[in-house]
């Protein structure tokens, strides 16, 4: 990209505030379990093992509604339509709430340890009663879908070992047991396309993450405590997607992940993240006014990695387009910020749901093709020796002129914060924004390296 990017006093982005939440409708519903037995019959699938803990409840959650929370649960769908949810002692009123209908079974053995075992049966007997072993081919569905090279991926499960053994026990020899993660999150999952409800339901947590992440970096000042500013990137109660970043100068001290009392100092780096539900917001620079102040060793920081970076986001926002290969965007990234210069290791984006991060179609000979409905984190981490690191991460979404009205008519008032936010984009960032993105998050584009001068940012020029 032979773009100039330039660093100057520019007006920060709007933030909206009072944004309500925006519940899931029980079409969206019918429609997911609809999609599920579609997939399930073209890839002759009997039945369905979905499991889901706290960390690990999303693909659970697609269905039902909520996540068993401390305890463990499984949800089981053949392909006739029958649904039962297995459920510990603290769950079980949670069946009536289920967004889709189920039956119930208790199984006491997914409660806290030391909490009643009444009606306990194995989890081998349940599964035989349920009939399982009558099946052709089942598949196991936790959280991860395998992508190895040298293991066969449908042979990996990533559930509790007692879950796994349970059902092997249950099934006659005759049955096919796979990891069927890929109907979910795979090249062709059903998760990884987004209704109308859907996106006005996620655009709720990446507006609420990037108003933290703008207000924590407008309220930045040398000698706050990290819990201060972790304190700002949390709000209206909501559980985040990932752990909430707040650290200054050397990171990962004595293992820690999280914000501390440390207060913050002139002239060292920051890192700043926040996730909800449907998005992530993160920043890294320095705590400084001017170029000038950089560290001795961090004075090729803005030419040496941030211009290049930013160009790359840059490229990711004009190039993104419906019907794109994953391999070509890849390829496209790797052009405008070469991953043997600036050692970007990871996928230069990926999918976000209710989870942060849930699969990526970028990647090397990837056939996945952009699609409308997908909603995207730019996650580009680059990391050259001996600067500190740069980011910029933020959500959109990627929409076709129909699923655009839909928008328009169905949610006026979030299709007015995308036009806003595409306005700021083109007119303020000087960015030709791809015609098929939404900017989900207020601060997509929006750049500021030294965190304590808070009227200037990166723009194209």
């Amino acid at each position: 990209m032979n773009k100039e990017i330039v660093y100057e006093k520019i007006n920060e982005p709007k933030l909206f505030n009072n944004v309500p939440p925006v519940t899931l409708t029980d079409k969206t519903l019918k429609d997911r379990k609809e999609k599920l037995l579609t997939i399930m019959a073209k890839e002759q699938y009997d039945a369905l093992i979905i499991y889901a803990d706290k960390e690990h409840g999303s693909n659970f959650e697609y269905f039902t509604g909520f996540i068993p929370r401390f305890e463990e649960g499984l949800l089981i769908i053949d392909k006739n339509d029958k649904a039962t949810l297995v459920l510990g002692n603290e769950n079980l009123k949670m069946s009536k709430h289920s967004r889709i209908e189920a039956n119930l079974i208790h199984y006491p053995q997914f409660s806290l340890p030391n909490q009643p075992m009444d009606n306990e049966k194995s989890l081998t007997q349940i599964l035989k009663e349920l009939e399982l072993y009558k099946n052709k081919k089942i598949g196991l569905i936790g959280w991860k879908m395998f992508t190895t090279q040298n293991e066969e991926p449908s042979e990996l499960f990533d559930l509790p070992y007692f879950i796994v053994d349970a059902v092997k026990n249950s099934l006659s020899t005759d049955t096919i047991l796979t990891n069927a993660a890929q109907l979910l999150i795979g090249p062709k999952g059903i998760r990884t396309i987004n209704n109308a409800n859907e996106l006005a339901h996620y655009e709720y947590g990446a507006n609420l993450a990037s108003r933290c992440i703008l207000n924590a970096m407008n309220q930045l000042k040398i000698g706050m405590k990290e819990s201060e500013i972790g304190a700002i990137l949390s709000d209206e109660g909501q559980a985040h997607s990932v752990i909430t970043i707040a650290a200054s100068g050397e990171r990962f001290k004595k293992a820690n992940f999280y914000p501390t009392y440390k207060k913050i100092n002139f002239g060292e780096p920051i890192s700043m993240t926040t996730g909800f539900k449907g998005g992530l917001s993160s920043r890294t620079g320095f705590l400084i006014n001017e170029e000038k102040e950089l560290p001795d060793n961090q004075k090729h920081y803005l030419t040496d990695l941030v211009i290049p970076y930013y160009k790359g986001v840059v490229s990711w926002l004009e190039n993104i387009s419906i019907g794109m290969l994953g391999n070509d965007f890849y390829k496209m990234i790797d052009e405008n910020l070469p991953k043997a210069k600036y050692n970007w290791h990871l996928n230069p984006g990926h999918y976000v749901a209710d989870e942060e991060w849930m699969a990526s179609p970028f990647y090397k000979n990837s056939k996945v093709k952009i699609a409308s409905g997908m909603i995207f984190q730019i996650d580009i981490i680059p990391s050259v020796e001996g600067l500190s690191g740069v980011s910029a991460e933020e959500c959109v979404a990627i929409a076709d002129q129909s699923l655009k009205n839909e928008l328009k008519n169905e949610y006026p008032e979030l299709w007015q914060r995308i036009i806003t936010r595409r306005n700021y984009l083109i007119n303020e960032l000087n960015i030709n924004l791809s015609p098929d993105v939404l900017p989900l998050s207020n601060t997509v584009g929006y750049l500021r390296p030294f965190l304590l001068e808070k009227s200037k940012a990166l723009k194209v020029k």
